[in-house]
């Protein structure tokens, strides 16, 4: 049996030099994963058939920390931790008792509550993997539909792809199809955008025309209800059950709407809405036939299913004229006053006999004009007036066409004068936007938070134009 030599010489410790590695932590929390370990007979479930069984460390954030440390202070003595305190603390915590006897003691010598902050502040966890924006360029447009397919094409993960959007790294970009405009529509356009300019301010500071003397009209389908709708519900609340016989009967109206850009005063009270009016094609008919909702005879009111030319030129000559007579300002009575509308093939001509024989009575100077041909953006409208309505109406439920009719003007009579004063400073907008681009379609629509502007005092009426893309626009048009 081997021995101790007494005879050993003594180690000097002041000669042992300091150990310059590093020393490990030694007050980790283990948790022992026991359903990893083999049983009795060897064969264990999480290692595989290597036979090695994993120790892996559980995290313990701050706050659990504090609550365990909380629970041995409030069954203990100030100081001194009772007999069986660190049981139940671990039985009601879910934790092993080390643990928390690892934090009485931390909590002991590091001043109490305070002494758990969480040491992983800064720089910690995994590097960010590397992206570069500038692959996607490479990727075909047919594969970046969805960001799985994006995703695949870049050869990462679709969560960092996810994140990497949600940071800005690159953009979501939904794209319309346009109308295909020839190089006569594209001529078109631009020159409709110059002859908008007012003539006293080109060529050295083009500056659009104030639009005050303007009415835009157009049609629009209004339905009861959408194909798809979205709803938020509680868990236990079953789903909205909404039937039809098929998405072709779903009840629409159509409308012709009439807007000219309101009018303020100098302390911003608006003077004239500019609302002319939005008049259905309705009709009232007797019913045919008796039904459980009301007897043969009764008068209901129907939707017109085509509109042809000869009614557009009754609406205008019966409603709209009329409405424009009534509501224009009395000051401006004899002026010019033009009414734009597209080229859709039921709309009269501009020299529309029976219309100017009506146009021109009473002293009125009421013309009708055109705008050019696949150009929805110089509408105001189309541009912006009709998503706005579209959004106040849809926040009814109608169950008929009475009820659309009903809120659909009652949307039309709420919206704010201010906010369909906006939409005539992006018409402007569009407009230097089609200059610049040299034809009316593949362009940003310009925002200007006007709403901000108009906070401040600051909203303008006309907006300006620079010089060189009025010059050269002039040029696109000469050549």
């Amino acid at each position: 049996m081997a021995g101790f030599d007494l005879n050993l010489p003594i180690i000097n410790w002041d000669e042992v030099e300091d150990f310059d590695g590093d020393i490990s932590d030694l007050n980790y929390d283990f948790v022992w994963d026991y359903d990893n370990e083999d049983g009795e007979d060897g064969n264990g479930r999480g290692s595989g058939n290597d036979g090695i069984n994993i120790k892996r460390r559980r995290h313990y954030p701050p706050d659990m920390k504090r609550a365990i440390y909380a629970l041995c202070l409030e069954r203990s003595d100030p100081g001194m931790m009772k007999e069986g305190v660190t049981k139940s603390v671990a039985t009601d915590m879910g934790v092993p008792w080390r643990v928390v006897q690892h934090v009485w003691r931390h909590g002991q010598i590091g001043g109490g509550i305070e002494a758990f902050e969480s040491k992983k502040k800064n720089n910690c966890g995994r590097k960010k993997l590397s992206f570069n924006p500038d692959a996607i360029k490479d990727v075909p447009l047919r594969q970046r539909r969805t960001l799985r397919d994006l995703a695949n094409a870049l050869h990462m993960s679709k969560t960092t792809l996810f994140r990497r959007l949600k940071e800005g790294r690159f953009r979501r970009h939904t794209n319309a199809i346009k109308f295909t405009l020839t190089e006569d529509n594209m001529k078109a356009c631009v020159q409709f955008c110059i002859q908008m300019l007012d003539s006293q301010s080109i060529p050295d500071e083009p500056t659009f025309k104030s639009l005050y003397n303007i009415v835009y009209i157009d049609e629009k389908w209004f339905y009861r209800t959408k194909p798809d709708e979205n709803y938020y519900l509680s868990l236990d609340e079953p789903n909205p059950r909404r039937n039809v016989k098929s998405k072709n009967f779903i009840d629409k109206v159509m409308f012709l709407a009439a807007k000219a850009r309101p009018r303020f005063d100098e302390y911003g009270e608006c003077t004239f809405d500019g609302k002319i009016g939005i008049f259905p094609f309705t009709y009232w008919e007797a019913a045919k036939r008796s039904s459980r909702s009301r007897e043969r005879g009764t008068m209901e009111l129907k939707a017109m299913t085509s509109v042809t030319r000869d009614i557009i030129r009754n609406y205008l000559i019966e409603k709209v004229l009329p409405a424009i007579k009534h509501k224009w300002p009395n000051e401006e009575r004899g002026l010019p006053i033009f009414i734009q509308q597209d080229n859709a093939k039921t709309h009269i001509a501009v020299d529309d006999p029976a219309f100017l024989s009506v146009a021109q009575e009473d002293g009125w100077d009421i013309r009708l004009t055109c705008q050019p041909p696949n150009s929805p953006d110089l509408n105001v409208l189309d541009l912006g007036f009709f998503a706005a309505l579209q959004s106040l109406f849809q926040k009814s439920s109608p169950s008929n066409i009475e009820e659309i009719e009903t809120n659909v003007i009652k949307a039309y009579e709420e919206y704010p004068a201010n906010r369909s004063n906006h939409v005539f400073l992006t018409l402007q907008g569009c407009m230097r936007e089609i200059m610049l681009a040299k034809e009316g379609q593949h362009y940003a629509i310009p925002h200007m938070k006007k709403r901000s502007l108009e906070r401040n005092g600051q909203l303008p009426i006309r907006l300006q134009c620079d010089k060189q893309i009025y010059l050269d626009a002039v040029d696109f048009i000469n050549t």
